[in-house]
């Protein structure tokens, strides 16, 4: 087998591990993670061959703007506490006590190494804890607060990361100058962002075409990683502020077309560059294989005793920060998403797995230090590292549905439903106050008013059915069941219709432009 065919392989995995994780009740992601690990131990499969420095860019912007896709501007902002607790605040303490712990029982770890070690282990990854968590139906607000953790837990990691790799190869460490990186990073990143999303949503208006609309939304967020790395600031966090500009103001209510595409298309990339990616992770055992040879004892035990660290720390520290939290909340009312109860801070915890930045992170360290000697102690950072993904992609992946099930932790689904009745009533009020002003403007024939009335009423009770009065809800049933049968025979004659036109394809003289664009005004048409 060679590096294409693993690639297939794994593009495979990643969607056929979709269903069967649906179907026995696992997340994909670790489901992928171990098929990678299944063919590091096979013998016919080659040592992956990706250089490290191209891991983090070739795969954290299309998986992060996916993720970005599914929040908005408005929800981190009224959590920027809760994500600055985790996101900021969790990361430094455990980098700290990663540290102090892998500093002790790694005999002549250097300080600098050992931060390194706690940074590239400290962030949760934002694609593991989202899956994850997204097919457990755990409440919104939880999925909030850990998306928002894993979004910008690595912006702050990667900074530390880099300081303390720098303080290792140069043997000079300056804690001003770091601190001056740290912001100034940040704002390159932002002003980046903003400038090329501002540049992206005026070329989405001069490109119209859906096609071209959304396959420059692929281009973007890796335009935007590399120009802020370039300019040495933040690549994860100018992708999340070209996502969020977009989603905030490259919207168009009336851009169906457009939408649907984009939905598709970023469905498609999400699962396959997800589970390629954890594939990637379950890999590297073959990496863990040959630094272990001979050592496996002290190895594994200096990898449990850090695993233990990032697991218990995450811990101590959510218990009292999500009570300040919810006392905060409380006095001051906040539009926030925070746990609302030990149940749910204890989900919480257990959802805190690493993956794809902790992987790319590790095998980034260099060979060799800026004296010509090699970088300290290396490969055991690496195989460390590896054991801490593992332990809890692998642990904390397969039992999480065990324990939401047992905490009895579930969305809330009356909120959500009077959520959508709410925005049902909005639509259908929108839409008679739009026909009252298009009468107001043109001379509407009565039963044509009437008839506009009542689907302007549709509008609503097709999104929420309970909506309106028993004998108006009746009516509106007979309606739809009417309509559902016009839909099917108009479905058939449109069947019909596109089978003749694709025959028309293999006749002689058939030009198959025209055919195809004839085809997809019959598509359309069926769409809508």
């Amino acid at each position: 087998m060679d590096q294409l065919a693993l690639l297939f392989v794994l593009l495979l995995g990643a969607v056929l591990s979709v269903p069967v994780g649906d179907r026995f009740g696992l997340p994909a992601p670790v489901l992928m993670t171990l098929l990678g690990m299944v063919l590091a131990v096979a013998d016919f499969v080659p040592d992956v061959n990706v250089p490290p420095d191209l891991i983090l860019p070739l795969l954290l912007p299309p998986l992060l703007y996916a993720a970005v896709r599914r929040t908005s501007w408005r929800q981190f902002a009224a959590n920027r506490r809760p994500i600055f607790l985790l996101a900021v605040a969790l990361v430094f303490v455990t980098t700290v006590c990663v540290a102090v712990v892998a500093n002790a029982v790694v005999p002549g770890l250097p300080v600098a190494a050992a931060v390194a070690l706690g940074a590239l282990v400290a962030p949760p990854d934002p694609v593991a804890a989202t899956a994850v968590a997204g097919q457990l139906g755990l409440p919104r607000r939880l999925v909030s607060i850990l998306e928002g953790e894993g979004l910008f837990n690595d912006v702050t990691a990667i900074v530390l990361y880099h300081v303390a790799v720098a303080a290792a190869v140069s043997g000079e460490f300056h804690a001003g100058r770091a601190a001056l990186d740290l912001v100034l990073s940040a704002v390159v990143a932002v002003a980046v962002g903003v400038g090329l999303g501002w540049g992206a949503n005026r070329l989405l208006d001069l490109l119209g075409d859906a096609t071209l609309q959304v396959s420059l939304t692929l281009l973007v967020p890796y335009a935007s990683y590399v120009l802020a790395e370039e300019m040495h600031g933040s690549g994860v966090l100018a992708v999340l502020t070209t996502a969020l500009f977009l989603a905030e103001y490259a919207t168009d209510p009336d851009d169906v077309m457009t939408r649907l595409a984009g939905h598709t298309f970023w469905d498609i990339v999400d699962t396959l560059v997800t589970g390629v990616a954890f594939g990637l992770i379950g890999l590297e055992l073959h990496n863990a294989i040959r630094t272990a040879s001979g050592r496996w004892g002290e190895l594994l035990a200096w990898s449990a005793a850090i695993l233990g660290v990032v697991v218990l720390v995450r811990l101590v520290y959510l218990l009292p920060a999500t009570w300040l939290t919810r006392r905060l909340h409380a006095k001051r009312d906040h539009d926030e998403d925070i746990p609302t109860s030990w149940q749910e801070t204890v989900v919480m915890w257990w959802s805190g797995m690493r993956g794809v930045a902790s992987v790319a992170l590790a095998l980034a360290i260099p060979l060799k230090t800026d004296d010509g000697s090699a970088f300290p102690d290396r490969d055991e950072i690496i195989f460390i590292a590896f054991g801490v993904i593992m332990g809890t992609l692998v642990l904390q992946g397969l039992t999480l549905p065990w324990l939401v099930k047992k905490l009895d932790v579930q969305a809330d689904t009356e909120r959500e439903k009077k959520f959508e009745r709410e925005l049902a009533v909005r639509a259908a009020k929108a839409a008679k106050h739009r026909l009252r002003e298009i009468e107001e403007v043109e001379e509407l024939p009565e039963e044509l008013s009437e008839q506009m009335l009542r689907r302007a009423f549709e509008i609503g009770v097709r999104i929420s059915p309970d909506l309106g009065e028993e004998e108006r809800r009746e009516a509106h049933e007979m309606r739809v069941r009417r309509l559902k049968r016009m839909r099917r025979i108009q479905a058939e004659l449109l069947s019909a219709a596109r089978h003749e036109v694709l025959a028309a394809r293999n006749e002689p003289g058939a030009d198959p432009e025209v055919v195809d664009r004839v085809l997809r005004h019959l598509d359309v048409r069926s769409l809508r």
